[in-house]
């Protein structure tokens, strides 16, 4: 088979060096095109799968847009059979419709649950037991379309969205192997999304990370660990930005006002909840390193 592979970020990477490593023939690999960041913007920045893609010498193509005539003919001379997605951008029609065996996506979640841009980070946010992984040929609706497989994995009672995303993004490779294989093999059958189970994971914007303490201890450790590393759950603290890390629940009566913080200055910071308190773990303040709460509080004094 001819493959053309499609991804961005390092949750991407493994995918494609597990169906390197099992000689799959990858004619091209589509990614995102270059960003520049660093100090003074002067440095290129590459995608995840460019830098892996460029170790393996792929064919490395980079459009910024997908309709554009010329991609699509260029794309069109590859002669894919297959096309694999994972996180990755929308595609068109004329693209996703092409190669002859489809194009099948990788999505982060047990569809129908948690459509859309962050199904990781919402799993936790929504206190979800588990979550797993889904292969589907894409149809034009976004994470609608036919499922292929699925694999389950559980979600720890205090583990961050990162910590969770390293996870499946090995078992999500393993996925990948599986599905191409059933469609190289014709061994498979879809099935379709039962849409009275649709939920949705919208994509999160910084200005939506700010922590509302005055709910369960449940739901604010969930909202911190559903946004950690990144995008970043925070609070404000002497006219300062603190960012939140990784907590810990504590549930208990109290009669302090919610969002208040509470700290012995050696190696303990809680904030008030609703029903007791988060106890901070890791945490960064403004114009500071991440740290440990102990390394914070050898400098800072409530």
């Amino acid at each position: 088979m001819r493959i053309i592979f499609m991804g961005t970020p390092d949750f991407a990477v493994p995918s494609l060096d597990i169906l390197i490593q099992n000689g799959y023939n990858i004619v091209g690999v589509i990614t995102a095109t270059d960003k520049r960041g660093g100090r003074g913007n002067k440095k290129i920045l590459e995608s995840g799968v460019k830098k892996y893609a460029k170790e393996k010498g792929l064919n490395i193509l980079q459009p910024p847009n997908l309709k554009a005539p010329e991609f699509v003919e260029e794309l069109r001379a590859l002669k894919a059979d297959l096309q694999i997605v994972v996180a990755f951008r929308m595609l068109p029609r004329v693209v996703w419709d092409m190669p002859p065996m489809g194009t099948f996506n990788l999505h982060g979640s047990l569809l129908p649950k948690f459509r859309g841009a962050a199904p990781i980070n919402w799993a936790i946010m929504r206190n979800e037991a588990e979550t797993g992984l889904t292969t589907f040929f894409l149809k034009q609706k976004i994470d609608t379309g036919n499922m292929l497989f699925q694999a389950k994995l559980p979600i720890g009672e205090n583990e961050t969205a990162g910590e969770l995303h390293d996870r499946m993004m090995i078992l999500g490779a393993d996925l990948t192997l599986k599905t191409i294989r059933a469609i190289e093999n014709n061994d498979y059958t879809t099935k379709v999304q039962d849409e009275s189970l649709v939920s949705h994971a919208s994509k999160i914007f910084h200005n939506t990370c700010q922590v509302d303490f005055d709910q369960s201890t449940l739901t604010v450790h969930n909202f911190i660990r559903g946004l950690s590393p990144y995008p970043t759950a925070w609070t404000m603290l002497n006219d300062k930005k603190l960012k939140l890390f990784r907590t810990l629940k504590e549930i208990v009566e109290h009669d302090h006002e919610a969002g208040s913080f509470h700290s012995n200055n050696k190696n303990s910071i809680k904030i008030a909840t609703k029903d007791g308190y988060v106890q901070i773990l890791e945490l960064q303040l403004q114009g500071r390193k991440r740290m440990k709460v102990k390394d914070f509080l050898n400098g800072f004094k409530f």
